[in-house]
């Protein structure tokens, strides 16, 4: 029987960063289907692949099985107001999102990186 967290934490994952099950299978050296079938509990990923995946997102093994992972996990919501609060781990600045801004930054997470080259360019173009 397929660990439920695990699973669960696989999906949530996924969607955080934005990548559909292609994008992440192919990030992962899997096929789409092989992906599915852990998502749709048809099949137990192996010990290999757990390992990979938890390398690929920078967690610990516990924390992929065991914990439950927030797709909120990397901001901290406000009390009120339309925005999120995401904390920068390197300064003691505050920036505050809105829910498109979020968006538009995890579809810039799951871009390929030819596509991301291209949208700093035009980031960048426009000072």
């Amino acid at each position: 029987m397929a660990n439920i967290q695990l699973i669960k934490n696989m999906k949530t994952i996924r969607n955080k960063f934005g990548y559909t099950q292609e994008v992440l299978a192919k990030k992962l050296n899997i096929s789409r289907q092989a992906y599915s079938n852990y998502e749709n509990y048809k099949r137990e990923p192996d010990l290999n692949f757990i390992i990979q995946f938890a390398q690929k997102f920078d967690l610990t093994l516990d924390q992929l099985v065991l914990q439950n992972i927030s797709p909120y996990e990397d901001v901290i919501r406000e009390q009120s107001g339309p925005y999120i609060a995401a904390i920068q781990d390197d300064s003691s600045k505050t920036l505050h999102l809105s829910e498109s801004e979020i968006e538009m930054i995890l579809k810039y997470r799951s871009l390929p990186d030819d596509d991301r080259r291209l949208v700093d360019k035009v980031l960048n173009s426009v000072q």
